[in-house]
């Protein structure tokens, strides 16, 4: 049953008090964005102008979106649309959410990209492509290529290049991580692999556990299976010189940087969040083989 001459102040309080009582942190800020959404509003539109009529159709759209979230499905999948790196991102059922942590790494590999005129880069298990077409976006000069093994996920990503103008430079292929990669191919490789220990999985947010595919979640009994495939082929497919930036998971970093260093790399970087949490690894090979 609808509300016939509900105003945006109404909707919004009611979809507030909702998220509130479903246990949603942000229940403010997810109420507004969602009725912008369905509406058409600006948020200053929501402050300004609370009595405003909504019709019907928006209303009831309103509505439907906070069945959704009130259920956990998080607002960049109602919407469809992640913003990351000032970017716009579709995201759809099977990639990962981007997240602004995520956002560290692609900070990172950027400083060290800046002495290098042109690079070949790979994002392993690129999901979106969010990483990969962050970079190239960045860096007019260069070509990348994301792997990943769902066919579905790289729907997502040739999309997401598309709509960004970058699928000049951007090309995508189905893989086992860096497998099908020749030798010497790469300047860098980039990615955000599963890092959640498999048994820890059902006890995340249901924002995480329900609605991100659990293939780009699980690593394994100790979180660290796709660390050991990267990492023990890193040598081979990166040129003399080459780097690679992993993020991983709270408290990861010694375990990883073992890996790495087992690997071949003869440097690895621990680089903070804003938070000041390790959200990253740089492992950097020597020029000389």
């Amino acid at each position: 049953m609808t509300d016939t001459g509900a105003t945006l102040g109404d909707l919004q309080r009611s979809g507030r008090a909702r998220l509130a009582a479903a246990g949603v942190a942000s229940a403010a800020l997810d109420a507004a964005l969602l009725l912008c959404a369905a509406t058409g509003e600006r948020r200053e539109a929501l402050m300004a102008y609370p009595e405003r009529t909504v019709d019907d159709p928006a209303a009831d759209a309103y509505r439907a979106m906070i069945d959704r979230r009130v259920a956990r499905e998080p607002v960049s999948r109602i919407l469809g649309r992640r913003e990351f790196w000032g970017l716009d991102f579709a995201v759809a059922a099977p990639v990962l959410d981007p997240r602004p942590d995520t956002e560290t790494l692609v900070g990172a590999a950027l400083d060290w990209l800046e002495e290098r005129p042109a690079a070949r880069i790979a994002d392993l298990g690129t999901g979106s492509g969010c990483i990969l077409l962050a970079l190239l976006h960045e860096r007019p000069g260069d070509g990348g290529l994301g792997i990943d093994i769902s066919d579905a996920a790289l729907d997502v990503a040739r999309a997401n290049a598309a709509a960004l103008g970058l699928s000049a430079r951007a090309s995508f292929a189905i893989g086992d991580w860096s497998a099908e990669l020749p030798d010497g191919a790469m300047d860098l490789i980039v990615s955000n692999p599963p890092y959640i220990p498999s048994g820890d999985i059902d006890g995340l947010e249901p924002e995480v556990a329900v609605f991100d595919p659990v293939g780009a979640l699980d690593g394994g009994a100790d979180g660290l299976a796709a660390y050991r495939r990267i990492a023990a082929d890193l040598k081979r497919v990166l040129v003399p010189g080459g780097a690679a930036f992993l993020e991983i998971g709270a408290g990861q970093e010694n375990d990883v940087a073992a890996l790495l260093e087992r690997g071949g790399a003869s440097m690895v970087q621990q680089i903070p969040d804003l938070s000041g949490r390790i959200r990253c690894l740089g492992a950097f090979f020597r020029a000389e083989r």
